[in-house]
């Protein structure tokens, strides 16, 4: 499922046009960026937790010449699904 497809099930549900589903959708996935952001944690009961991951920099290998090269500290974005999530799959 892409995120057109998801815009199609959010009007479907709610019985509106697309339009006001893309909406929703925006206004949802705006929200949990942004408290991944600044809180580190999104928990979401029943469905799961995004959490905010730092990385630190280090060195690896270039895969093409294989000479080292050092890679920038960076932040990145997990999912951890709930036991009922899991329980549903």
């Amino acid at each position: 499922m892409n995120k057109g497809d998801l815009v199609e099930a959010v009007a479907s549900e709610l019985n509106t046009n697309k339009t006001e589903a893309a909406k929703a959708v925006e206004a949802v996935l705006s929200c949990i960026a942004k408290g991944v952001k600044t809180d580190g944690k999104v928990s979401i009961v029943g469905f799961g937790s995004f959490i905010k991951r730092d990385r630190a920099a280090r060195t690896m290998n270039d895969p093409r010449t294989g000479k080292p090269i050092q890679v920038a500290a960076s932040s990145t974005c997990a999912f951890k699904p709930s036991e009922l999530l899991k329980g549903s799959l």
